[in-house]
């Protein structure tokens, strides 16, 4: 249920310039097991350093609808009908081959609990010094240096020490910042991040987040945030889609979708964000809202809507 403003007034005489090409769209996206359909008819669209938040209930088809952008569908599912256009390029008819110029370099992705995805017998600085002399063909030596200027740009304190460290030596907040830091070895232009902040605590979690933030303006970044969190998705993306059931039920600007909710099922994730959500024990910060049923204000998904309804 896409939010489009109409108007009656006359088209101009003066053809207006012509928008730019999103990054990434998506069209009619269906992923089907053969026998089912797992998501249907998906669509939405990325900007250049735009940022989209996806959110929804687990088993809505969040993580099903990025993992085929990314090519990566478990076995047995299939995208069955629909686009997926990045950059010119259809993804949905690359082989294996084709996919290796783009995924990691042009496409990248973090995933939840950080340690599943790094080898535990290797330090964490090795296994990005392997990624950067694999994608970037770097030297020994200069991926080093490049491993370290990664550690240090995502806010990792003593980079140096944190190189020759394990992922069991690491927090999981640090150990979510080494993936992000993989990710980015090959300077992507989309990042997909699939609950990256799910298990991490509040404190880490709003780290974790201002580095995906800072990223979007000082490298240009796209950015795809899945999330179950409001506030998560308040504090980074400019435009959301609500699924529910393998469907699009709601999109838009992401303070005007999470201000006035139309779809019931948009209202009840508002609701029970403003009743069980951190913010309820913290000083609240009252955000009005038109949204039937509601009350006049809601508890902050907060002053991050009032910094997105002025961007």
């Amino acid at each position: 249920m896409s939010r489009v403003d109409q108007s009656d007034t006359a088209a101009p005489t003066t053809a207006a310039p012509a928008a730019a090409a999103p990054l990434l769209r998506v069209t009619d996206l269906r992923v089907s097991t053969g026998a089912a359909d797992l998501v249907r008819g998906v669509s939405f669209e990325v900007g250049r350093r735009g940022s989209l938040g996806i959110v929804g209930e687990s088993g809505s088809g969040k993580s099903l609808t990025c993992r085929s952008i990314l090519g990566i569908l478990p076995p047995g599912l299939t995208v069955a009908n629909g686009e997926i256009n990045f950059d010119g390029v259809n993804l949905t008819d690359l082989s294996y081959n084709e996919w290796l110029p783009l995924r990691g370099n042009r496409v990248a992705a973090v995933f939840q609990d950080p340690s599943s995805y790094l080898n535990p017998s290797i330090s964490v600085g090795k296994q990005l010094v392997e990624v950067l002399r694999v994608k970037s063909g770097l030297g020994r030596r200069a991926a080093f240096t490049r491993a370290i200027e990664l550690f240090d740009s995502m806010g990792l304190r003593n980079p140096e020490v944190v190189f020759w460290q394990y992922p069991f030596e690491l927090s999981g907040g640090m150990l979510q910042r080494v993936l992000i830091a993989i990710a980015l070895s090959g300077d992507p232009d989309l990042l997909i991040a699939d609950e990256a902040t799910t298990a991490l605590d509040v404190t880490v979690q709003a780290e974790v987040l201002d580095v995906l933030s800072d990223l979007k303006t000082s490298r240009d970044l796209a950015l795809i945030l899945v999330s179950h969190d409001l506030a998560v998705v308040a504090q980074v993306c400019d435009t959301v889609i609500v699924m529910k059931d393998g469907e699009i039920v709601e999109a838009g600007p992401t303070a005007q979708v999470l201000r006035d909710p139309h779809h019931p099922y948009t209202r009840l994730l508002v609701e029970n964000h403003a009743k069980y959500g951190i913010e309820k024990y913290l000083d609240p910060i009252d955000i009005p809202t038109t949204a039937p049923g509601f009350p006049a204000t809601l508890p902050a998904i907060d002053s991050r809507l009032e910094v997105l309804a002025d961007a």
